[in-house]
């Protein structure tokens, strides 16, 4: 216990935090604020709490998963990993990376290998992360399964109303027009194919690498009776041939790769018309290049990584484009991120039926470590317009504002077909 206890003595300053070690022994930090009960942590395992000290975000997780950690009522995983890294912001992720010179090093080349995406291991990696059972995602998602951040224009709207203000905020940036062909790579469950269908003359192509989200895809433009314009392959964005006037990729930058980033602005430049756009919306890093972490990457996205911006602009430079448009999508992931988290908390049991209580669990240090990161981290979104010909949109941004508020006239967001008081479920 005593390498995790000089972890939490170096880190808590603000806050009370118990934690009882597997022996019954009782460890204090800081002080109670406010007459807030402390957080209380119990460990029930033996080699808990050297796990977790040696690598914190691993180590925290599994352990959690594996029930070595439990926190007691009124508190859960996501006070815990808020409280935690509330703390340690001001070190940055330092306090939750690996410990030690070697395991650092360790840790920095399997990351990088895990990058390298070919065709075959890209595909792995998308059934491992979107294959899982349809009825999971739509346990936590907004009606429309927009497995991306929301744009909460207003913190205080439902997930589903942020959803569809991010794609009209997406829609209204590209610069469509009637009778456009458009590629959508990485088009997750459809729902941005089919808005684009809804609200523009166009025909839209839609490439993802999951044979269950393709299915169901498919299955949502017959529905939707718009078959003939939105189709959807499962095709590697490598593999597509044609000429486009518009690209999309939303959520699709973090599962390529560094090593593959010549590869994908090459080839992206080649399908799109020399009068065209390319959208690029991904989580980005505020700061220098890193890397994965461990856990992410071997329980939730395998061959992931979040770019830095530097990475985005020098790759895409040398192979033809020119960058027209750039947002900071600030904090915004972490209010999306908080209403999964709810929804998943709202809908435990027959998430456990499903899986297993361990699956569950997995699922919600997922949910909260990633808010964490967007909350109390250095992660953003970046959203990125490309070009070849910088006349390709106006000279101002007001077309922007413009378009997104006439989308935003058109079009009601949905009620959430699984029920109300999800804000509160988790409360």
């Amino acid at each position: 216990m005593w390498l995790l206890d000089k972890l939490l003595t170096s880190v808590i300053r603000r806050g009370h935090m118990i934690v009882t070690d597997h022996d019954g022994k009782i460890y204090e930090y800081g002080a109670s604020e406010g007459g807030e009960p402390p957080l209380k942590i119990r460990l029930t395992n033996r080699k808990a709490s050297s796990h977790i000290a040696r690598h914190p975000q691993v180590g925290a997780g599994e352990a959690f998963m594996w029930s070595w950690l439990v926190i007691d009522p009124p508190y859960d995983i996501r006070d815990l990993v808020l409280f935690f890294t509330m703390n340690s912001k001001q070190q940055g992720d330092k306090a939750i990376q690996a410990q030690g010179p070697l395991k650092k090093l360790a840790e920095r080349a399997l990351a990088a290998a895990d990058s390298i995406n070919p065709k075959g291991k890209a595909r792995r990696n998308a059934e491992h992360t979107y294959n899982l059972t349809r009825r999971l995602y739509e346990l936590f998602l907004d009606e429309d399964r927009q497995y991306t951040m929301a744009y909460f224009r207003d913190t205080n709207r439902t997930l589903e109303q942020a959803q569809l203000d991010k794609k009209a905020h997406i829609a209204a940036k590209m610069y469509i027009q009637p009778g456009m062909r458009i590629l959508d790579i990485g088009c997750g469950w459809g729902g941005f194919a089919l808005y684009l269908a809804r609200n523009y003359d166009v025909e839209v192509l839609g490439v993802a690498l999951a044979p269950d989200q393709i299915a169901f895809c498919q299955e949502r433009a017959e529905e939707a009776g718009v078959a003939d314009k939105v189709k959807f392959q499962l095709t590697d964005y490598r593999d597509v041939t044609g000429t486009f006037d518009r690209i999309s990729s939303v959520g699709l930058l973090e599962h390529v790769g560094t090593p593959h980033y010549p590869e994908f602005f090459a080839h992206t430049n080649r399908l799109l018309k020399g009068d065209g756009v390319m959208f690029s919306h991904c989580c980005g890093r505020s700061g220098p290049p890193g890397h994965t972490d461990a856990w992410t990457r071997k329980y939730i996205f395998p061959g992931g990584y979040i770019p830095a911006l530097s990475e985005l602009v020098t790759q895409s430079e040398k192979h033809g484009w020119q960058v027209a448009d750039v947002e900071a999508m600030r904090f915004h992931y972490a209010h999306t991120l908080e209403e999964w988290y709810k929804r998943t908390v709202k809908h435990r049991e027959e998430i456990t039926e499903l899986y297993d209580e361990q699956f569950y669990r997995m699922w919600l240090f997922y949910l909260a470590g990633a808010e964490q990161s967007f909350r109390h981290g250095s992660m953003v979104n970046w959203q990125v317009l490309y070009v070849k010909d910088r006349a390709a949109i106006p000279m101002t941004r007001d077309y922007m504002l413009e378009e997104a508020e006439r989308l935003r006239s058109v079009e009601e967001a949905p009620v959430w077909s699984l029920g109300a008081g999800n804000r509160e479920a988790a409360e």
